[in-house]
């Protein structure tokens, strides 16, 4: 099981619903219990961070303050929401080949391929029950369709790998999908289990799906200025697996005469040729564009926050916001 930092040491962004959150963290907690079946119990202890930030619950709960309402439903969500993202991230792991996350191995590489995307499979199912027991449709229905959007994502990454053509277009849709949809239903949900009106809740959507778009952007340019011993990956992981991200679109744009990215696409990201054109992409000044399109992104971000009432909850929402843009991991 994974200790984590005691709850007090933890960053401050969520004290708002701290105590909401420990109640989240046990409810993973007793979702890692089969006791029919140590085995999965095992390798659910293992998956599930009961110690970690818990970003997306903590979005789900601070966006529900917003009107006095039972906080049992948005716990319930605020669960599925992580259980979610972590299911993402075994099949991610599988998906990639990756043996190790944050500094600990994968299910794959601990119980094999085949078991990582059957327990993938049933921490999708398991979050799902939980969204089923908040006993509104519309969040069923909405967690539903972020389920296929992310699968849309990961389809979308998966058949375009190595190839060094994709658009920006096709970027943004793709990480809309894979990563923006997952901070959309945290935020509108919480709003919605508040019983906001739609006006209120569209701009939790909003906010929601330009803080999930920052966050993604920052990731990426992580993959090229971030420290390998923080980030926990080596630099230029995405061109290794033929991602195309961000930077390496602008890249790619601004100076068309250039192979080098072509080359490490072509190689199928071949470490000499990756690192190469890592190289070229760092010296270049598209980081810096990059930078911009995330604070971009995170303005977005907080012009939506302020159609909100002000609040303790605004202001752990538009701290977020900087927290994403400042993140080194």
């Amino acid at each position: 099981m994974s200790k984590g930092r005691p709850p007090s040491e933890r960053m401050t962004l969520f004290d708002p619903v701290r105590e909401d959150l420990l109640r989240v963290q046990e409810t993973l907690r007793r979702s890692s219990v089969v006791e029919q079946f140590p085995m999965l119990a095992n390798m659910l202890d293992h998956v599930l961070d009961f110690g970690g930030k818990h970003m997306r619950p903590g979005i789900t709960l601070l966006c529900s303050k917003f009107a006095p309402c039972d906080a049992g439903p948005p716990v319930l969500m605020a669960t599925a929401v992580e259980l979610l993202h972590i299911a993402t991230l075994v099949h991610d792991d599988t998906i990639d080949k990756a043996n190790m996350r944050r500094g600990r191995p994968t299910v794959s590489t601990l119980w094999g391929k085949d078991v990582a995307v059957l327990l993938g499979d049933y921490v999708f199912a398991k979050s799902a029950t939980y969204v089923c027991d908040t006993g509104d449709v519309r969040v069923i229905r909405r967690f539903a369709e972020t389920i296929m959007a992310l699968s849309s994502g990961e389809l979308q990454e998966y058949l375009s790998t190595f190839d060094a053509s994709q658009t920006l277009e096709q970027y943004y849709r793709r990480i809309d999908d894979k990563t923006a949809s997952l901070f959309t239903i945290a935020s509108e949900s919480g709003g919605m289990l508040a019983g906001l009106p739609e006006g209120p809740v569209d701009a939790l959507r909003r906010y929601g799906h330009n803080l999930g778009m920052a966050y993604q952007v920052v990731d990426d340019l992580l993959d090229f200025e971030g420290d390998e011993e923080v980030v926990g990956k080596p630099v230029g992981s995405d061109l290794r697996q033929g991602v195309m991200t961000l930077p390496a679109i602008l890249f790619r744009d601004r100076y068309a005469e250039d192979r080098s990215l072509a080359e490490a696409m072509e190689a199928k990201g071949e470490a000499a040729a990756v690192g190469g054109a890592v190289a070229k992409i760092r010296q270049s000044p598209v980081l810096a564009e990059a930078r911009r399109t995330a604070e971009g992104f995170a303005a977005k971000a907080q012009a939506a926050l302020r159609e909100m009432p002000e609040s303790e909850s605004r202001r752990s929402l538009g701290a977020l916001t900087e927290y994403v843009l400042a993140r080194k991991r």
